[in-house]
């Protein structure tokens, strides 16, 4: 049972007959992992914390930024002020939202060096980041492991959700083969983000979660959840196990092993290669096109050169990129994901 306590912060929890006393308390009892506190995991930290679950990471490598304001929820034009780190700007505010949790903030890079220590004994993990490396890794680790997430994602006025129970349905590689190629997939920098779809996906994507931690699996989405908030047009996918899948399939795990990208600091300059571990080749006309409205492009039939003062990045017809402006492999990731879309 609920501590008596503790009954009237989650009463209109209780009341609910899918939750009740016994749901509020498997909460009390269960870990998350929330990896990104962007737009998405603001919003997904806010509802578990404010639904009593009982431990929460957030992991994030970035620091509060004006133009975040719009749709993360969670900061203030005071943590810009401070150039706080995300997670800890959010541990903070969380914090006084509900004492009762333990909220644990990392300021890191998740990479295939540390998340299966991040993720190690939760009871979920969710995705709130804005890359495709980050969620190959979630994957792989989350399907050895036999943890529970569930991705998101959203851009311009519309976003998915799809929850992924490791033996019980598909995993996120049998919707997504291999990582999308720079240009493929729009980011937030090219397209823009409608704030209040971002809260909407997020919300969807916590009730999911929050269903899973109850223990209500049959009524997890079966499938991939589409909406356009703009239109108000909705539709759910369903999606079959491939038996020839990587990961659930063969248990190859091979982003675990390889990861998705190889970083190289450019010896004397501030500059970092990243090279896909992947063989690719790009229509650099179309990612011209797509990267234009981020900064000033130049291309040829070998190279495209975006700039972005700082920065410069200068992108190859086999998924080669030279970023100059940085020789931190951890802001690379950042702006990588930021303005080329992986």
């Amino acid at each position: 049972m609920v501590d008596k306590s503790k009954s009237r912060r989650y009463q209109k929890h209780i009341l609910l007959p899918q939750i009740g006393p016994e749901g509020q308390r498997k909460l009390s009892q269960s870990s998350v992992v929330v990896i990104g506190c962007g737009g998405l995991g603001c919003t997904l930290a806010l509802y578990l914390v404010r639904s009593g679950v009982a431990r929460i990471v957030l992991v994030d490598r970035d620091c509060v930024e004006l133009d975040n304001l719009h749709r993360q929820v969670l900061f203030t034009e005071k943590d810009v002020r401070l150039g706080l780190p995300k997670a800890i700007a959010a541990a903070k505010h969380l914090q006084e939202a509900n004492s009762e949790v333990e909220i644990i903030p990392m300021v890191k890079d998740v990479t295939v060096d540390n998340i299966e220590d991040i993720i190690k004994g939760v009871d979920l993990v969710l995705d709130g980041t804005d890359n495709f490396e980050t969620r190959f890794l979630i994957n792989d680790a989350c399907y050895k492991h036999q943890i529970p997430w569930v991705y998101a994602g959203v851009a311009s006025t519309s976003g998915m959700v799809m929850p992924i129970l490791p033996g019980k349905t598909p995993c996120f590689r049998c919707f997504l083969p291999q990582p999308p190629v720079p240009g493929d997939v729009p980011t937030c920098e090219s397209v823009g983000v409608w704030g209040p779809a971002v809260g909407v996906i997020s919300s969807f994507q916590v009730s999911e979660a929050l269903k899973i931690l109850l223990g209500c699996s049959s009524e997890v989405l079966m499938g991939i959840a589409n909406f356009d908030i703009w239109s108000g047009e909705w539709e759910v996918f369903s999606l079959l196990r491939n038996p020839e899948c990587p990961t659930c399939g063969q248990k190859n795990y091979e982003f675990l092993q390889k990861g998705m990208l190889r970083m190289t600091s450019l010896c004397g300059q501030e500059a970092i290669q990243v090279s896909p571990v992947q063989k690719t080749s790009l229509d650099l006309s179309s990612l011209a096109e797509q990267l234009r409205p981020q900064g000033k492009v130049v291309f040829n039939k070998y190279v495209v050169k975006l700039e972005v003062p700082p920065y410069e990045f200068y992108v190859f017809r086999d998924g080669r990129t030279i970023i100059k402006g940085t020789s931190e492999e951890s802001k690379a990731r950042q702006l990588l994901a930021r303005y080329i879309g992986l």
